[in-house]
């Protein structure tokens, strides 16, 4: 009882030290899991033993037997469903054959390039340098996201590493199944044979069961088959029923099928899909923390100093500096990324939870049958997950701004509310060139922003996911234009700081425009003009229109009528470089205002009589 708790409250620790420090979590729980396992029992223990230890002689432990295999093969599938979850197919509009390359010429340069130097740096045999060469294909998004949240990138840059992590997963579990398969086939010249027909079960029933009980769940959760309190739990049930029923037909299948129905139920329009993502992100958090501390905790000392030599740094060497960038520079081929964007992809690719899970998974099983070589699979594989992990947490942000793809200016607009108004400034600033986000708590008005073609997240901006969404890290603008003057107070004292980096602003509120001494100086575009105010001039005007500013003086006159006008609502002063400067409700302090600069604001357009009448 006392490790089963020790696990738990120690994972939760390394978690907040992760969250505290900003570093993957996976670098602190394999820490803690070697400490308190092989190390543990080697310096620690007076009588030799792990302070936890998952198994120790095939029928005692905390996991005895098979015991451990069948949970971490669970774990796996709930955690990789949560990614499939995640993956928008209008992310990657820009960046898709990229993402396909990376995944295939990628994948296949890491195979062979891996294997060979797994070959011939630690003279292992073929089988099992391909076998180690297939599970460090995956990076994960366990551990990308964590490094890319905290680094302001180009939106393009970021998605195709968010992607790679969560689509390559289930691709590198596949072909590291393939290599299981042949070395436990043990027959030779049938193993083409073998193979073939293994690979097609797996694609078929994997893909076939996921596609299938993804619209299954999808339906049964729209017409309100099972009660709102059991929804989380029905499909946490229902991801295990799948990957276990998969694996049934075709073995190691589960992996592919959960992947497919996280995919396929995370683009559909489900009004539930936000209640099982934040479910299921706090079950990965607790089986990411104790599957790491277990695993590493597994492994025993003597598998430590196999791999305490040189040629563990030559082959990590050999990965990180040679494989790595190699396949990103053959997959980037004729794409428009830039010669330093294909050099930060190619620094960044931590390894992450499927790779050590299966590691650990088929490495034990390949060793308990008496396989040469089998004893090098789990340490190997947990150096290149550490060293990536530790070597891409430290460096990534210098490394950034060393080839030039850190942004110094985060030009994103991030709209707190999708209703009308906020739609019509959203489609205008993209049309634009500016990089617009809306979020919005009703699926209705995010509905109708994507059909705008804006980018619209669905979520409430009191969830913490917001701040882990790196697709926002070029985000330095924040204009809080809900109803709810409690909100968008909320949203500047919550976001200013990680999404206001130029200007945080909010719409005034009614008891502001009637006391204009409480006049704000994040009030946004006037302080005459509450969202009601906007609401009724979209209704009659639905549309923004632009006129030429001569000087300061002139802007002044032409804010002093649209203050005066109801049917006119300054937004913005756009001067001749195209750029976009948000008007406040302080919009007379604007000092910027030089030639060929132009007034954008929303309503009926100007009369030019009027103009020239409030100028003579």
């Amino acid at each position: 009882m006392l490790e089963l708790a020790g696990i738990i409250i120690l994972g939760i620790l390394a978690q907040w030290v992760a969250w505290k420090f900003k570093i993957p979590a996976i670098l602190p729980l394999i820490l803690i899991g070697l400490l308190v396992g092989p190390i543990a029992a080697e310096f620690l223990s007076h009588d030799g033993t792990k302070w936890i230890e998952p198994i120790w002689n095939e029928k005692e432990g905390l996991f005895p037997g098979e015991s451990l295999f069948y949970f971490v093969s669970l774990a796996i599938s709930i955690i990789l469903f949560e990614g499939g979850l995640t993956l928008k197919l209008s992310e990657i509009k820009n960046v898709g054959p990229v993402i396909t390359k990376l995944i295939t010429v990628g994948s296949l340069v890491t195979f062979f390039g891996a294997a060979i130097a797994a070959r011939f740096i630690f003279d292992l045999s073929w089988e099992i340098s391909f076998l180690f060469s297939g599970l460090i294909i995956v990076t994960g998004p366990t551990v990308i996201t964590p490094i890319l949240r905290n680094i302001p990138l180009k939106k393009d840059v970021s998605a195709v590493l968010k992607w790679e992590g969560i689509l390559i997963d289930p691709i590198g579990a596949l072909v590291a199944v393939l290599v299981y398969e042949f070395i436990s086939v043990d027959a030779g010249g049938e193993f083409t044979k073998t193979a073939l027909i293994e690979f097609g079960k797996i694609v078929l029933f994997g893909s076939t069961f996921g596609f299938t009980f993804a619209h299954a769940l999808n339906l049964i959760l729209n017409k309100k088959l099972v009660p709102h309190y059991l929804m989380n739990v029905f499909t946490l049930a229902a991801v295990l029923g799948v990957f276990v029923l998969s694996d049934a037909f075709a073995h190691e299948s589960g992996l592919l099928a959960v992947v497919v129905m996280g995919m396929v139920l995370g683009n559909s329009n489900s009004p539930y899909l936000k209640d099982i993502l934040y479910f299921k992100e706090s079950l990965s958090v607790l089986l990411i923390s104790i599957l790491f501390i277990l695993l590493a905790a597994n492994i025993n000392f003597d598998e430590l100093l196999l791999i305490y030599n040189w040629k563990t740094v030559m082959l990590f060497a050999a990965v990180v500096f040679l494989i790595r960038p190699l396949g990103v520079f053959l997959s980037t081929m004729g794409s428009t990324l830039k010669l330093n964007e294909k050099l930060f992809i190619s620094w960044v690719g931590p390894r992450g939870i499927v790779a050590a899970g299966i590691a650990s998974l088929f490495g034990l099983k390949l060793a308990s049958i008496g396989v040469a070589g089998a004893e090098y699979i789990t340490p190997l594989v947990f150096v290149i997950v550490l060293g990536t992990v530790l070597l891409n947490a430290t460096t990534a942000r210098l490394f950034a701004k060393l080839v030039g793809v850190f942004l110094t200016q985060s030009n994103g607009i991030l709209i707190v509310g999708a209703s009308k108004v906020s739609r019509l400034l959203g489609h205008y600033l993209e049309s634009n060139g500016r990089h617009v986000v809306l979020i919005d708590s009703n699926q209705n008005n995010i509905a109708k922003a994507k059909e705008l073609g804006i980018e619209a997240l669905n979520t409430n901006i009191y969830s913490e996911t917001l701040t882990d969404n790196i697709e926002l890290n070029d985000v330095g603008y924040l204009m809080a234009m809900t109803g709810n003057s409690d909100i968008n107070k909320y949203a500047i004292n919550k976001f200013s700081k990680q999404f206001g980096e130029n200007g945080a602003f909010r719409l005034v509120t009614s008891e502001e425009i009637n006391n204009p001494e409480k006049n704000p100086k994040e009030g946004l575009f006037s302080h005459t003009d509450d969202y009601t105010n906007l609401a009724e001039v979209t209704r009659k005007f639905p549309s923004i229109q632009e006129i030429e500013v001569n000087d300061k003086d002139h802007y002044k006159t032409l804010i002093e009528i649209t203050n005066n006008d109801k049917d006119m609502i300054p937004l913005f002063l756009k001067d001749d470089e195209g750029e976009f400067h948000i008007i406040s409700s302080n919009n007379t302090e604007i000092d910027d205002v030089g030639d060929n600069c132009k007034l954008v604001y929303l309503g009926k357009p100007f009369d030019v009589e009027e103009v020239a009448h409030e100028e003579d």
